[in-house]
């Protein structure tokens, strides 16, 4: 193994004290971690869902496309903060933007976005 490679003393103990091979161990855990792009990726999705307002915004577009303007009704707030939240929605991949003369409308880019949140709907009820 490389030097970047291994684990720091105290965690290569560990796990010669718990795996007959630690060396394996430690290959096996390196293959399953997540790419950076992967995680940098998921991290844009939640950092965008981690915003009551975009929550908000999420949910009006669940039954159908919405303008600009009917979002700042939704929001009650002035054009250029509902501009920024759709901007972060739009950066994560969670809403899609056409322009049909001066409108801008707005819909959800993929219905995942429904089973994330209704999955978070789920764990808080099993409090």
């Amino acid at each position: 193994m490389s030097e970047s490679n291994t684990p720091p003393d105290d965690v290569y103990d560990a796990l010669e004290r718990l795996y007959d091979d630690p060396e394996e161990r430690i290959a096996d855990l390196q293959d399953v971690r997540s790419s950076e792009r992967d995680v940098t990726d998921r991290e844009a999705v939640f950092k965008a869902l981690g915003n009551e307002n975009r929550l908000r915004v999420l949910e009006a577009l669940r039954e159908s496309e919405c303008c600009g303007c009917e979002l700042q009704v939704v929001l009650d707030a002035p054009q250029s903060t509902v501009a920024t939240h759709l901007r972060k929605l739009r950066d994560a991949g969670l809403v899609k933007s056409r322009r049909k003369g001066k409108w801008n409308y707005y819909r959800i880019a993929d219905t995942a976005v429904f089973e994330l949140l209704d999955l978070a709907d789920a764990i808080r009820e099993d409090d």
